[in-house]
């Protein structure tokens, strides 16, 4: 029997890194090696040059202004930048902040946070399919909201929210709207103007770039958006980030970015062509197997599935060679049921028996149909279907 290497179904925790990524970035670890702070010579501005070419190429992707780009360690560093960042600045017109009960935990943890801190936050219900109401919304807005944090894309069932719908209802009552876009940047066409986006969470590893570098959007005008600063020190990043700039994987967050702008509409038609072969063949040959999140409005590489009667936990211990998730790796330590899952109003029970599966760039048909075939075989062994 030949062996045969694990097929890799979990892109919505993390992505390789682009081997056109890899190249543009090595320079920079040891030839060009600049600080970009140190502008008064060659090395420092070399540096700095290539990190305002990385800046100048995340913010096309968002179409948004590269001084509107500020790096950070990722989503959820932005996503705390957002929320802390805004309660400050914002505190003479109102402490009141709308997110909803399927966040990233980035948000939930930064939103609980400030809710010690004395301000009041309304986290909104969502429907079965994992979306907000937007009438609620409306509802939930006081003279007293400053903010509204909904995520552009969940990260656990793919739902892609309302954007332009919601972005409309913040302008309209002068909130400042903030989006989660780190499984939603790269995959889909995004872009700040038209969807009315003040602030945006990006990351890089979702997107086939290194890990350990994000940026947070912050628009600089129509309206300007203030924000404080979380981190304190040398005043980098306009004051809102301090800290020594990731040089390295600066530049490859911007040619990853570069390159799903480029591919995006080609990749997207193909990942989802993946997950619908996936979904359909699974549906055929197992009983119960039942779609988590919106049948249309979801990201194309993301299929989350419910299997009656069965544990996640009981496939993925069979699956040693087929890489998925039950759920968020950034909920991975957490032995309790997905939150996303149960708030779609189905219970523990569906929770617990959720499977996540996540293609990507480099996913080939081969992997997908040895997946449902491992899928498939899994489940006669758990004797779900006959033998």
């Amino acid at each position: 029997m030949t062996t045969r290497r694990p097929v890799y179904l979990d892109f919505n925790a993390t992505t390789p890194v682009d081997k056109r990524v890899l190249a543009a970035m090595l320079p920079y670890f040891s030839e060009d090696f600049g600080n970009a702070a140190s502008a008064t010579h060659a090395f420092g501005r070399q540096a700095l040059a290539s990190v305002n070419h990385a800046r100048q190429q995340i913010a096309s992707l968002i179409n948004a202004r590269p001084n509107e780009i500020i790096f950070t360690s990722g989503a959820t560093e932005s996503d705390n930048i957002a929320l802390l960042g805004v309660a400050e600045p914002y505190a003479h017109k109102g402490d009141h902040i709308i997110t909803c009960v399927t966040e990233h935990k980035a948000i939930l943890d930064s939103a609980k946070r400030l809710e010690k801190l004395g301000k009041r936050v309304t986290y909104l219900p969502v429907d079965a399919f994992g979306q907000v109401d937007l009438d609620q919304l409306r509802q939930a807005i006081t003279p007293q909201t400053i903010l509204i944090s909904i995520m552009a894309a969940n990260n656990e069932i793919g739902t892609v929210a309302p954007l332009r719908e919601i972005g409309r209802i913040a302008r309209e009552h002068g909130v400042i709207f903030h989006t989660d876009a780190a499984q939603y940047a790269g995959h889909l066409p995004l872009d700040v103007e038209a969807l009315n986006i003040d602030l945006l969470s990006i990351s890089a590893h979702k997107l086939y770039g290194p890990k350990g570098i994000g940026a947070l959007y912050v628009r600089r005008e129509n309206p300007r958006v203030d924000v404080s600063p979380v981190i304190f020190g040398g005043g980098h990043e306009q004051g809102i980030r301090s800290g020594t700039l990731n040089v390295p994987a600066i530049v490859g967050f911007g040619a990853a970015a570069e390159w799903c702008q480029a591919e995006l509409e080609e990749e997207a038609a193909r990942l989802r062509g993946y997950c619908a072969r996936i979904l359909d063949e699974l549906s055929r040959h197992i009983e119960g197997v039942e779609l988590n999140g919106h049948p249309t409005q979801r990201l194309p590489h993301n299929l989350n599935i419910t299997i009656r009667g069965t544990s996640s936990s009981d496939f993925i211990a069979l699956l040693d060679d087929v890489a998925l998730s039950a759920g968020s790796a950034c909920n991975a330590a957490n032995p309790n049921p997905s939150h996303v899952i149960c708030a779609l109003g189905f219970g523990t029970e569906r929770a617990l028996s959720s499977l996540r599966l996540s293609v990507g760039r480099t996913t080939t048909l081969e992997d997908v149909d040895y997946a449902i075939g491992r899928i498939i075989e899994a489940s006669r062994i758990l004797q779900l279907v006959p033998a």
